[in-house]
């Protein structure tokens, strides 16, 4: 049975939580303990994908959460609607194919078929080696595939799910959060993701824009550069002493969906820390 009994239009966010949100792995990993995060607006919570999730919703999208573990996006579901927002959550496990497929088989069984699809997923592979395994020679294989799996392998198969419905209707977007470690390979430090392979999921809109956007799509990847507000970020020492260095996501929301509405300019678009302003820069 739908859930989108009004028949918005759909925005599905893959990775609609933060892993420095309060209770995240991140989080869990750099403070050993559940943070609170009454003092942040709600708009911050939950990261970038949150943020988003409640702009979307805001702007009358109903908006499909997907996550590893439903009970990750509770209380963001909840806040969307104690907002006025329409949302539902979906398990989506970006390491297993047939989870993908079967995620969007209820997505467009229980939401309808998506309008917007935002690629935000993240991971933490890498960030838990100690200093002296900074070096790639370290780097677990298992690592390293998950790694692909979120940044390369799981993209493509989110891609496959969405645009043939995209490409027939004429519209839709299909974006992707990224970082500026997509932009050229740098030494991993101890405590950095293995981030090399976003450069793969770099080079796929590219592929995309090429290949879709004469059909209608508008695909694009958004460098963020720079650290995100989060309860997670916002208690690390180097913060609470700068909290001028982090990036509000509230306004990063606002770029994706200017994106969306208004700019179809250009199949990248970096956003950054100063100066920044709900118009994404080039």
């Amino acid at each position: 049975m739908s859930q989108n009994h009004s028949g918005k239009k759909v925005t599905v966010v893959v990775g609609a939580t933060s892993k420095w949100q309060s209770d995240g792995r991140n989080t869990r990993l750099s403070h050993g303990r559940v943070l609170d995060d009454s003092d942040l607006p709600v708009g911050a919570r939950w990261g970038v994908g949150g943020a988003v999730a409640q702009k979307f919703a805001q702007e009358g999208f109903f908006v499909v959460l997907t996550t590893r573990a439903r009970a990750n996006a509770s209380a963001l579901a909840e806040a969307i609607r104690e907002q006025g927002g329409a949302c539902m959550i979906v398990e989506l496990d970006l390491v297993s194919q047939d989870s993908i497929a079967a995620a969007f088989a209820t997505i467009r069984r229980e939401a309808g078929d998506p309008d917007v699809l935002i690629y935000n997923a993240g991971y933490l592979e890498g960030r838990d080696l100690p200093p002296e395994k900074e070096l790639l020679e370290y780097i677990p294989v298992e690592m390293f595939d998950t790694a692909l799996h979120i940044a390369c392998r799981g993209p493509f198969l989110v891609a496959r799910e969405v645009l043939p419905t995209m490409r027939k209707r004429g519209a839709g977007s299909f974006f992707f959060s990224n970082n500026s470690k997509s932009l050229r390979g740098r030494e991993r430090m101890t405590g950095e993701s293995l981030y090399y392979p976003r450069v793969m999921m770099r080079a796929l809109p590219q592929v995309l824009t090429e290949e879709y956007s004469g059909h209608g799509v508008h695909v694009a990847n958004v460098v963020i550069d720079g650290t995100i507000d989060s309860p997670g970020t916002r208690a690390l020492p180097k913060i609470r002493n700068q909290p001028e260095l982090v990036m509000n996501p509230i306004k990063i929301a606002d770029a994706f969906h200017y994106l969306h509405t208004q700019d179809r300019s250009c199949w990248t678009h970096e956003l950054q820390l100063t100066p920044f302003s709900t118009k994404p820069s080039y």
